[in-house]
């Protein structure tokens, strides 16, 4: 496979301001057993089209990609039927030991958004090295043909997994969620960035600025104490393959989006001055196919 984007090629001047990372969801059809109300009241509600309107305002983007928050074939339906304008893509989740291309027929039958990829929460799967089961490989294969991108949510550990992965899969768009679970002490810095840098040799892998600041303390962090992290990533990746996305609704447990746009506004001058219409917008367009 050629790589995502080819460096002779510009990518689109014209590409709108995509929000790569955000989750919807209703509490009532979609249980999130995760949230603590007691630690994490920001998000302990829900969160549908109204809310994802305002917040790409306040962050200035014109669209989002939704991604699932479920290993559930019934919430990416749900997604891909919302009524909303500003969703321009859906990051879902399908049964790989089950008949992939039936689901995926199953999710488009009436659907509003466009399915652009699948996710599987890999991270908290009961199998750490879920990534090397055969039928992933199988699921890869069809993704392959239908033109999805397959998105890694992942423990940092689980990165050598996915470079194998994408080495396995040259056909597949890969797109690293959250720069691959990155670490927020300057200590753990090393080792996962030898890891980032080796799965970014495989040129069929993107890579997410999004989730740098969910975990961390309203107030405790600034721009400067992300900078080593993203420095890593612009090293590793360039720009033309990295993708801003706020994390949504999970940035309100750091701070909030617009905090984190700000930051990300900053960090992406520093690193990548004049190319920020990049990681802002199209590399998000390019990776996912959105029209």
């Amino acid at each position: 496979m050629a790589p995502l984007v080819s460096p002779a090629d510009p990518l689109r001047a014209d590409a709108p301001r995509i929000d790569a990372h955000v989750h919807l969801w209703d509490l009532a059809t979609d249980p999130q057993d995760w949230i603590d109300p007691a630690t994490m009241g920001p998000i302990a509600r829900d969160f549908g089209p109204p809310e994802l309107d305002a917040m790409l305002a306040a962050t200035s983007c014109d669209g989002a990609v939704v991604v699932q928050a479920g290993n559930s074939l019934d919430e990416t339906i749900r997604l891909t039927r919302l009524d909303a304008t500003s969703i321009a893509g859906v990051v879902g989740w399908v049964d790989v030991a089950g008949d992939v291309p039936a689901q995926l027929a199953a999710v488009r039958d009436g659907a509003r958004h466009r399915l652009v990829g699948i996710r599987h929460l890999a991270h908290i799967d009961p199998d750490p090295r879920w990534l090397e089961r055969d039928e992933v490989g199988a699921a890869l294969r069809v993704l392959a043909r239908e033109g999805l991108a397959f998105d890694l949510v992942l423990r940092r550990a689980q990165l050598p997994l996915a470079t194998a992965l994408a080495a396995r899969h040259p056909d597949v768009r890969f797109v690293l969620d959250h720069l691959g679970d990155a670490p927020a002490e300057r200590a753990e810095l090393a080792e996962w960035a030898a890891a980032i840098e080796r799965l970014a040799e495989r040129p069929n892998v993107a890579a997410k600025l999004s989730g740098l600041t969910s975990w961390l303390r309203p107030g405790a962090w600034t721009t400067a104490d992300l900078e080593p992290v993203v420095e890593v990533a612009f090293r590793a990746f360039g720009a033309r393959r990295l993708a801003y996305g706020s994390d949504w609704p999970l940035a309100e447990l750091g701070g909030g989006a617009p905090a984190w746009r700000a930051a990300a506004g900053e960090l992406v001058a520093t690193f990548a001055a004049g190319d920020e219409r990049h990681v802002f917008g199209a590399v998000a367009v390019e990776t996912y196919g959105l029209d």
